[in-house]
């Protein structure tokens, strides 16, 4: 494409600089003043529309940048190819023999301008605006509420201090004032017994006195006889003061304070005054799109029920090896296999021939595809969950789980797997975090269980007892099946766009789908589709194809509608 757009096109073919005026973007070059003359006459340009070149250059780049012609073959596009969504030149036909839908460009571009579609571009692109401005109401209403809640704690933190404190003033005022009483109290005992004491040793001073008096003046039979009566008050005074001593009243009185206990540990337990908790609660918002609203009057697919299910096969493909345990489709119609007995993972092509296998990375039972090029795939009683790139035919890393691996599902980053006895189990392979499905954790699966998931939904086989169950992602059962009429030792599981079940029946050599609710079912393939010892499936929601594997070399594919 020409970019210099101060220059005419047609004189430069000439050897001639000349200034452009104007841009004709299907001839996708600038025009002097003579030049878009003839342009505007010549029979094969005089459609063309052009724009002034200051205007022309007002676009955005990616506009500009836009080719007019293919880039391989420097011819006009003339067709458009609606599989690969990219317009062609004749030459590009070659390889797009097998689409369908190869349309003229010429009717595909005619009154694009005014066209719906281009209609519904503007209006959607008003509506994101809309709902960009909405959005950021939204959000800064939740920044002043979260500063309004700020103080809210704020005062609250600061009221729990003020109660806390009261309590402790109170508690406090409570100890002392008992204190004050018990002092009181055990001083007056003292204080009375002091007072008795010091009344007693006045009366025997006064006795003393008097003895020295008697001593000095009285007669000898004055003082025989005084004698007698002293004996009596001493031997009384004696017994008083043996009373005494051996009573409470001379116990050393202490006082003492133990604190509870719970106010000694109060600096030790209590290290928080409280937690600040952050919770996030689903938003209310919603924004609809024009597209969802018409897809929802117009365009709407019917729901597809167990009994309006039909299987076209697509193709039977060999898959040359044994015990396979494990399939799945993956992107750019290719499938891959796990055999448990050859530790192997075969990658085929869409016509079955081999594109890469690694081999002797350990056992191998189910295998599922977890984006970004790459497949996770579980070992069984290996205790580890390996991790394959596609893109570069090798081994990226293993996961060690620590229990038993078998059936696995990948769902919003998480790989959930059957632990066997430790019931189903979910990892992140980025960070290697796991985590037990509540209740099922409590579940003993067999070793041969498989798991799939829908919306929020997990589902799950267990040979032991022949059944299916469906649970939520707590583990809640939500409903089990059983029919042993119709479905012998479950194994392989998977789901399509509507929540029917689609399970291999390992004994009795069918798959059966089960209806969303759980309460009826239907058998699709059976022995007479060739199905010999079936072990894995897996349906494919972006195409609406089931792969269904037998144990030893057949697999086949079908359309499902």
């Amino acid at each position: 494409m020409t970019t210099d757009w101060s220059t005419c096109g047609v004189c430069e073919n000439l050897q001639i600089t000349k200034q452009s005026v104007v841009w004709c973007s299907e001839c996708d070059e600038g025009l002097c003043g003579e030049c878009k003359n003839h342009h505007a006459v010549s029979k094969a340009s005089r459609s063309h529309e052009t724009v002034s070149i200051a205007e022309y250059k007002k676009l955005p780049t990616e506009v500009l940048q836009i080719a007019q012609t293919c880039k391989l073959h420097n011819e006009k596009y003339e067709l458009f190819c609606r599989k690969h969504d990219c317009p062609c030149c004749k030459k590009c036909l070659k390889s797009h023999n097998d689409c369908k839908g190869l349309t003229d460009i010429i009717e595909i571009i005619k009154n694009v301008k005014s066209s719906n579609a281009f209609n519904e571009i503007e209006q959607t692109l008003l509506e994101v605006v809309e709902n960009i401005k909405r959005l950021s109401t939204n959000r800064n209403e939740n920044l002043k509420s979260l500063e309004n809640k700020k103080r809210e704690i704020e005062a609250e933190i600061k009221q729990t201090r003020i109660n806390v404190n009261r309590h402790l003033d109170k508690l406090q005022d409570d100890l002392i004032e008992e204190l004050m009483i018990i002092e009181e109290r055990e001083k007056w005992k003292i204080e009375e017994l002091l007072t008795t004491l010091k009344k007693k040793e006045k009366e025997i001073t006064e006795v003393q006195e008097n003895i020295a008096s008697i001593k000095q003046h009285a007669s000898e039979l004055q003082t025989f006889l005084t004698m007698k009566d002293i004996e009596k008050d001493i031997a009384g005074e004696e017994k008083f003061i043996q009373s005494i001593t051996t009573s409470n009243s001379t116990n050393q009185v202490n006082i003492s304070c133990q604190i509870n206990k719970s106010l000694q540990q109060i600096t030790a337990s209590v290290q928080k005054f409280g937690e600040i908790n952050v919770s996030s609660d689903p938003c209310d918002f919603s924004i609809q799109k024009r597209k969802d609203r018409q897809a929802q009057i117009m365009v709407a697919p019917p729901t597809r029920n167990i009994e309006n299910l039909t299987l076209t096969l697509q193709k039977r493909i060999n898959t040359k090896l044994s015990d396979v345990y494990g399939c799945s489709l993956l992107p750019g119609d290719r499938m891959v296999f796990s055999s448990y007995s050859d530790n192997t993972i075969r990658v085929l092509k869409s016509d079955g021939s081999k594109d890469f296998e690694i081999r002797n990375i350990g056992k191998t039972c189910d295998v599922v595809f977890i984006g970004d090029d790459s497949i996770a795939v579980t070992s069984g009683d290996s205790n580890q969950i390996n991790i394959i790139d596609l893109k570069k035919h090798k081994l990226k890393k293993s996961i060690k789980v620590g229990s038993y691996n078998g059936g696995v599902v990948y769902k919003d980053g998480h790989l959930i797997y059957c632990a066997g006895e430790k019931g189903l189990q979910m990892i992140r392979p980025n960070n290697e975090t796991i985590t037990n499905v509540t209740c099922v954790s409590n579940t003993k699966l067999s070793g041969l269980a498989y798991v799939t998931t829908f919306g929020d939904k997990l589902f799950y086989t267990n040979c032991k007892n022949d059944s299916v169950t469906c649970c939520d992602y707590h583990g809640n059962i939500l409903w089990t099946f059983c029919d042993k009429s119709v479905l012998l030792s479950p194994l392989g599981i998977s789901v399509d766009n509507d929540g029917n079940v689609f399970v291999v029946g390992g004994d009795i050599n069918n798959v059966v789908v089960i209806s969303p609710d759980g309460q009826r079912c239907r058998k699709l393939l059976s022995s007479e589709d060739e199905l010999s010892i079936p072990w894995a499936l897996h349906y494919d929601t972006s195409t609406n194809e089931l792969l269904v594997a037998n144990t030893s070399n057949d697999a086949f594919v079908y359309d499902v509608k």
